[in-house]
């Protein structure tokens, strides 16, 4: 049986689906992106402004559901601009430290809200 994983600690969403979806031991966290839960606002800033504020809903998200970033096994990052993937690389690298999860990293022709990064995960016990 699915469980659906909301917190207030991260955006609503902004379509009709989940923060995640927790299905026995893993989690599938949808694509979060640099939006303030507080206030509804994109986060202004950098690549790597955006990317921290993603990387904090999408751990608001994973910690909700009882995980951690450690239990993070597969990334799915998008990118508006290829060019942004060093800066948002070391931003991630900060994140994940030791606990590297799978990543694929694409660049998109564009993003809900016209943000700049996001990135969804998928996480297991």
């Amino acid at each position: 049986m699915n469980k659906q994983i909301e917190t207030s600690k991260a955006p609503a969403a902004v379509g009709p689906y989940s923060q995640a979806v927790q299905h026995g031991s893993l989690l599938f966290v949808s694509g979060q992106i640099p939006m303030d839960a507080a206030t509804g606002e994109m986060v202004a800033g950098d690549i790597a402004a955006q990317t921290r504020k993603v990387i904090e809903n999408l751990t608001a998200v994973i910690e909700a559901a009882g995980f951690s970033l450690r239990d993070v096994v597969k990334c799915s990052c998008f990118l508006q601009d290829m060019n942004d993937f060093t800066a948002f690389n070391a931003v991630y690298g900060e994140y994940f430290g030791q606990a590297l999860p799978a990543p694929e990293t694409v660049e998109v022709a564009r993003l809900p809200k016209d943000a700049r990064v996001e990135i969804s995960a998928i996480c297991g016990t």
